[in-house]
């Protein structure tokens, strides 16, 4: 069939007996000739007893179909050979009946007897094709035989019938909905199908039928995550966009407590801050809301294997997966759709079309998942008009402080574009980054301005409208500009334009009281040759002048309104009378005209200059109603997340007895089966440790291939479970309180490659339980904070009380005896536990000095100089650690880190990080380094040096800088073996990025005076028991930032200094006791993002 049309492409211009229709004699009169005898030879062809011939006129026939000519007058020629014994030839017969069955009904209904006999026929191709042909005939007498035909379809042995049986579905319902009730019945059997086949026809069907019939899909849902990376590429688009609807109900939001108003990754990091405050706040009130969110395993199970289909070679298949994580995933993860969208972007300009729309739209609430791949988005000279359009679009979504210059110095090229239209929407792109980007906004008001002497009209009229648009948000300081425009009245010609200049002078008019009335004059003469827009304008103005300026424009106010009241626009003439009446007293005149100058000269709001794209995101991205932006037929909402889960057994399926495993072999196998299906395909940039241990057993179950399977599975984890109860029960409870205390623990944990939830660690925290006691337990950890190290032991003892007292944590580092330091042996069995040894670095120089001395000593305030940083700093800085990679991910390499609080040796401007790296492998890890760093522009990364070699069991701790550019925003880089790469990030907390800084209090106060104003956040807060002390409040303090101690004279006010590392900005902490509990914290600082989110970490600090 393939070569079918290229043969009858060959024969067509021959005067062989191919198509007739060609008359190559104009003389012949072969053009002008009627139609009888058209085809007749492929009549006689299929008349004849020979199947060879018979087989070479169905190919022409469907090689003339396939180039668009018309065929149906051979239908009953046609019809006839459907009874053919030839199979070739009956296959072709049917892919033209059902072409044309639809046309020519009544003569197929001739032929239904032999149709229904085809269902019966033993090639598959042959019984699919036949009821293809069935459900193409589209009458209703036929809906009973359709029937049955589908239903016994649905139990054919072949997987491509059922395909049909599926696709026959929704012809069958369009044609009947009084048969839905028994088309839900064959559905529900198709959906038990375990084939790929069938899944994604048949899931079509449902979303035709009755996608409200959610019930369905609850049995088949892990069945379908699993066969989805097999199924065909149009199968796999259906379901995706199925199963991101019926995930939005039966799951809850992943990012549920974050603010939804946050656009970047800087507010992200501290609206986890602010969840993990609320969930402080409810600690109080119920256990249940103490739970912070887990995911549910089921959900994982869709973003895991959904994830690799970014790579598919189909754009539709990339762009359905991209919608899903868009819609579904923690904003932690959302990230990997990026660099699969923008690869994209290298297709066809109708693809590059849907992309960039849907781009447009993600691009407003996530901004900085796009932001590396700016340049991207740079305009082509050989792109469509559209295209430019959107990609302008983007860029002006993506622009922000760091970048704007760069983004400004792009559009200053597209300006000179020969494109009308895209140098129009440029213009506009300028104005919106100017609105959103204060610090600009002069740069392109002056670059506007600048733009109003080119040669070319459209571009002037463009820049007087947004021009128009700036000057309405600070008037009083651009007059010049409005009488450089107010000249421009004489050249301009453009309607939009002339009306946006006369605005502009009518509106501001005292400002430039000379110019007004002249302005006014020229246009009372060239008034009756204006545009309609224009016109009006110019009785605004008048009518503006006229109160304001009665002695030089009340003649010429009346005349203008004279012309308008003849105008042959009815809106002209209107508003001339209305105007007349409000401005002009008379004695029939009202109430209002006392009011004229308040209605007139109103104080007006500037414009806000918003994305068009800022309401769509309410459209399911990728769908058609989203890139017309106006709902399309058959277009469903996306539901909303619902705000307590449905119950998950719902998913759960029963298994038949006989398929039970009983050998202790496949028992075994069933239990290692989640270490393997938790760490597959997991070694993503940015996948979250959501799959929590305690579900690990019903994850593994819902990942194995086929729906029976994965239950028995998660039965069998059951009874295992239930076998060694005492030692679970025991890890589970260690488990949730170790995640507990991680969820208080503050900031945001740097989005490790790899998921945390393993077996393994359930085992290692029973373990650590019963191992605790142990010297070298606290050893592993102490040295790492005494934060850290009061969690480890209050784990150990079974308590739940947040961290103990410095004092007693130093008690009980002492009883470790000094010489705990282990074989390599011993070291590769601690290393199971998840902590590390001791790094050398962070260790302050006066380690003699316990934390709780220290502590004292900085509450002392006798004279005007505190403590030396180097003393200060890391002991009161607790210093926390982070997983960069978990060994799990890792393959046995894992990596922590942690912000030392020390001055980078390199660089000044950078912010030390120090990495713990530990081999847990049996194998040595060679070539250790960071490779190909991508920074977010204006962040830079100082690589620590190369490790060339790190032996099975050991551990290494090296420092790199990194220049945050004062920003919370990840930098992100591959950290690299000889054998593998690990995509990892490291996010600051805001009280990172600052150092300590020493000062009198009378400086104190001094540089506080230079910070007020927009530069002062201050917040109220009430101070729990536990943090009422002197003591308390400065080690909680200094916890959540790294700031130095200021002296003061008062007993109830605290302070603090610091400076930015990158900038040098100041940042001042005052922290001001009131009567009881209450209190007030002020931060003042140039760089408002830093204060803004410094006082909801230490509030955060001091609340716990």
């Amino acid at each position: 069939m393939a070569a079918s049309p290229a043969y009858g492409e060959e024969k067509g211009g021959s005067s062989s007996l191919g198509e007739p229709e060609y008359g190559h004699d104009p003389a012949s009169g072969g053009i002008f000739a009627s139609d009888y005898k058209r085809h007749d030879d492929l009549k006689e062809m299929l008349d004849s007893n020979k199947d060879s011939l018979k087989l070479e006129a169905m190919k022409r026939i469907v090689a003339m179909i396939a180039r668009g000519k018309n065929a149906s007058d051979l239908f009953p020629a046609v019809v006839k050979n459907v009874a053919c014994k030839n199979i070739e030839v009956k296959k072709l017969v049917y892919v033209y009946l059902v072409r044309y069955a639809e046309e020519q009904q009544d003569l197929a209904l001739l032929s239904i007897s032999t149709f229904q006999r085809g269902l019966k026929d033993p090639n598959q191709l042959i019984r699919a094709s036949a009821l293809r042909v069935l459900s193409s005939i589209r009458v209703p007498i036929i809906v009973p035989i359709m029937m049955l035909a589908i239903k016994e379809a649905a139990s054919d042995m072949s997987p491509y019938v059922r395909k049909t049986a599926a696709h026959a579905i929704p012809k069958l319902y369009s044609l009947d909905s009084d048969q839905k009730d028994q088309l839900i019945e064959v559905i529900e059997k198709l959906l038990a199908d375990k084939t790929t086949l069938v899944a994604g026809s048949v899931v079509m069907a449902f979303e035709e039928v009755c996608p409200e019939r959610i019930d369905l899909i609850h049995k088949n849902y892990r069945k379908l995550c699993n066969l989805l990376i097999d199924v065909e590429e149009w199968g796999q688009v259906v379901i995706i966009n199925m199963l991101t609807r019926y995930a939005r109900t039966q799951f809850l939001s992943p990012n549920q407590n974050e603010s939804l108003l946050e656009e970047s990754a800087e507010k992200a990091f501290y609206g986890s801050e602010e969840e993990d405050t609320k969930d402080a706040k409810a600690e109080a009130a119920s256990l249940a809301k103490r739970k912070p969110y887990v995911m549910d395993p089921d959900h994982r199970l869709l973003l895991r294997n959904t994830k690799p289909l970014l790579q598919s070679r189909n754009a539709a298949v990339v762009m359905a997966v991209a919608q899903l994580y868009f819609h579904l995933a923690p904003k932690a993860e959302v990230g990997v759709i990026a660099k699969a969208l923008v690869r994209l972007l290298r297709s066809h300009s109708e693809v590059q079309y849907v992309v960039l729309q849907n781009v447009a739209t993600m691009s407003i609430k996530r901004r900085g998942m796009f932001e590396p791949y700016l340049k991207s988005f740079y305009i082509r000279s050989t792109d469509p008009t559209q295209i430019k359009i959107l990609k302008l679009e983007v860029l002006t979504n993506l622009a922000n402080e760091t970048n704007i210059s760069t983004i400004l110095r792009e559009f200053q090229t597209y300006i000179r574009s020969m494109d009308k239209d895209f140098v129009a929407a440029t213009i506009q792109a300028i104005g919106r980054c100017a609105t959103n980007i204060g610090k600009v906004r002069d740069t392109c008001l002056n670059g506007l301005v600048q733009l109003l002497s080119n040669r070319d009209e459209l571009v002037v009229a463009e820049s007087v409208v947004v021009i128009k648009k700036l000057l309405q948000m600070q008037p009083a300081q651009h007059s010049e500009i409005i009488k450089h425009m107010a000249k421009l009245t004489d050249n301009i010609q453009v309607p939009m334009a002339r009306a946006s200049i006369l605005w502009l002078i009518g509106e501001y008019c005292e400002h430039v009281p000379k110019i007004a009335p002249d302005v006014l004059r020229k246009m009372a003469k060239s008034f009756t040759n204006e545009e309609d827009i224009v016109k009006l304008q110019v009785i605004n103005l008048a009518a503006k002048l006229y109160l304001t300026n009665s002695k030089q424009s009340k003649l010429l106010t009346q005349y203008v309104l004279n012309l308008a009241k003849y105008d042959q626009n009815y809106d002209i003439r209107d508003r001339a009378r209305f105007i007349r009446q409000l401005i002009v007293p008379t004695e029939k005149s009202g109430a209002l005209n006392k009011y004229a100058k308040k209605l007139f000269l109103a104080q007006k709001p500037a414009p806000i200059l918003e994305s068009s794209f800022k309401d769509r995101d309410h459209f399911q991205l990728g769908s058609l109603s989203h890139l017309l932006n106006a709902k399309a037929v058959g277009y469903q909402e996306l539901p909303d997340w619902p705000d307590e889960a449905p119950d998950p057994s719902v998913r759960n399926v029963e298994v038949p007895e006989w398929t039970k495993c009983t050998s202790r072999e496949k028992r075994k196998e069933k239990v290692e089966k989640p270490f393997y299906s938790d760490s597959e395909g997991e070694s993503g940039p940015t996948e979250s440790a959501d799959s929590e241990p305690e579900s690990v057993s019903e994850e593994s179950g819902s990942s194995s291939s086929s729906g029976s399977s994965s239950s028995s599975s998660e039965e069998e984890d059951e009874e295992d479970e239930e076998e060694g109860s005492g030692e679970s029960e025991d890890k589970e409870e260690e488990e949730e309180k170790r995640k507990k205390r991680k969820e208080k623990g503050g900031p945001q944990k740097a989005s490790s490659a790899g998921s945390a939830g393993s077996e393994e660690e359930e085992e290692t925290e029973g373990k650590k339980a019963k191992k605790a006691a142990g010297p070298q337990g606290r050893k592993g950890r102490a040295e790492t904070s005494s934060e850290e190290a009061s969690a480890s032991e209050s784990s150990s003892s079974g308590s739940d009380s947040g961290t103990e007292a410095p004092a007693v944590v130093e008690a009980k580092r002492r009883k470790a005896p000094p010489s705990s330091r282990a074989g390599p042996k011993e070291i590769s069995l601690l290393d199971l536990d998840d902590f590390t040894p001791p790094p050398p670095q962070p260790v302050p120089s006066t380690s003699i000095v316990s934390t709780s001395l220290v502590t004292d000593l900085e509450g002392l305030t006798l004279t005007d100089t505190s403590l030396a940083p180097a003393l200060m700093s890391p002991a009161f800085g607790a210093v926390r650690t982070y997983e960069l990679l978990h060994r799990m991910a890792g393959e046995g390499l894992s990596v922590e880190y942690c912000f030392s609080r020390r001055p980078f040796p390199g660089d000044p401007h950078m912010v030390a990080v120090q990495i713990h790296i530990s081999n847990n492998t049996d194998a040595e890890v060679k070539s250790l380094r960071v490779s190909e760093p991508k920074p977010l522009s204006g962040m830079r990364i100082q690589e620590f040096p190369e490790i060339e070699c790190l032996a099975p069991g050991d551990t290494t701790s090296v420092v790199m800088g990194i220049d945050f550019c004062d920003s919370t925003q990840a930098a992100n880089f591959q950290l690299c073996t000889h054998t593998r790469h690990f995509y990892v990030s490291i996010q600051p907390p805001v009280g990172e990025l600052m150092a300590p800084v020493f000062m009198s209090e009378n400086e104190f106060r001094k540089e506080q005076g230079k910070l007020t104003g927009m530069s002062e956040i201050t917040e109220k807060l009430t101070l729990p028991e536990k943090c009422r002390s002197d003591h308390a409040i400065v080690q909680q303090v200094t916890s959540a930032a790294n700031v130095g101690r200021v002296p003061c004279g008062a007993d109830n006010e605290y302070r603090f200094a610091a400076k930015t590392v990158t900038s040098g900005s100041l940042v001042l902490v005052t922290l001001e006791r009131r009567e009881g509990a209450a209190a007030q914290l002020t931060v003042n600082s140039e760089k408002m993002v830093i204060g803004t989110m410094l006082v909801k970490d230490i509030i955060h600090a001091l609340a716990q």
